[in-house]
């Protein structure tokens, strides 16, 4: 995750001198640094078109395939994803124009890195999918779900803790609340890199163990095109979670004496190049149409229509009956 990591006594030295009152200025560098308008502007400006064109492409697929009865919450979720990065942009932005303004330095990091998260969860849920096609009986085994739950619950769980402690960590002096913070924090940069990383095992996994039935097919296309398109996202979406937490793992550094990987660059490739192209990528592609499966699916068979054929059989069935008595 890519906070603002709390500040460490040693590493503010006589560097500058603290506020009298909360919230007080970070003394340690952060990937990205504090934004200035001749650079950051412009770059965050582009974003935010990306952003908005994405987010309008995939609201424009979600309501298409509402007024059908295509239900593809992801669609929504993406267009969120999108929603989160446009305000991440605006905010930086606005930092930009006023770098001293600690309560914006704040605004401004939690959402570059609490966005990203819709983004894990949209491609586990696709993971989820790809197993229960090729291995339905133990891809809906209660256990199996429960698992994915379990994460769900998790993310949402470690993304108050640390959105807390990177507040807290602006509003405190002591060094053992700060020591806290800046564990939580790494904690939850640590356990969302694995999360991004999760669709790999999961994925492979399904592949190498034997499988006791045919494919279950889903969605339009190729069973492997749906995979490539997974692994592909899951790719770009870990290099930048790995990247970010493995600089938040270094010795901090003074503010005024960033690290080469904490430099702007680093920070527009890590975070929005890799999320824009999975924008793009989702609606290239149309995701929609390739992982939606059957409204209902909830156990084996139902990916490929079973629970639709049986549904229609079971009313074909009730009609004769219903036909039979009213003759009678």
């Amino acid at each position: 995750m890519d906070f603002l990591l709390p500040r460490q006594a040693e590493a503010a030295g006589s560097q500058q001198q603290s506020p009298q009152h909360a919230p007080y200025p970070p003394t340690t560098a952060s990937l990205g640094g504090v934004p200035t308008v001749s650079t950051d502007v412009p770059i965050s400006a582009v974003f935010l078109f990306l952003f908005i064109c994405g987010a309008v492409a995939h609201m424009t697929i979600f309501q298409m395939n509402r007024r059908r009865g295509h239900k593809f919450i992801m669609s929504g979720m993406m267009f969120g994803f999108c929603m989160a990065r446009i305000t991440t942009c605006v905010m930086r932005i606005v930092w930009a124009t006023r770098p001293t303004h600690i309560p914006i330095a704040i605004a401004a990091q939690i959402f570059v890195a609490a966005g990203v998260v819709l983004l894990f969860v949209i491609n586990l849920i696709f993971a989820e999918r790809i197993i229960r096609a090729a291995h339905p009986h133990a891809g809906w085994h209660p256990l199996f779900t429960h698992f994915f739950t379990a994460i769900y619950i998790v993310i949402v769980i470690s993304l108050v803790m640390i959105i807390t402690a990177n507040v807290q960590s602006f509003y405190t002096l002591n060094s053992n609340t700060k020591r806290i913070d800046r564990a939580i924090i790494l904690y939850g940069g640590t356990f969302y890199a694995i999360v991004s990383f999760l669709p790999f095992p999961l994925v492979l996994g399904g592949l190498i163990i034997p499988r006791k039935t045919r494919v279950e097919k889903f969605g339009t296309g190729r069973f492997r095109s749906k995979i490539a398109i997974l692994l592909t996202a899951t790719f770009l979406l870990c290099l930048g979670a790995a990247f970010r937490i493995g600089t938040n793992y270094k010795t901090p550094r003074p503010v005024n004496d960033p690290p080469e990987y904490y430099d702007k660059a680093c920070f527009y490739i890590f975070n929005l190049t890799v999320e824009i192209i999975v924008v793009i990528l989702y609606v290239a592609v149309r995701v929609d149409m390739r992982f939606h499966v059957p409204d209902g699916s909830s156990g084996p068979g139902h990916y490929a229509g079973k629970q639709a054929l049986e549904t229609k059989r079971n009313a074909v069935i009730e009609n004769t009956i219903g036909r039979v008595m009213t003759e009678e």
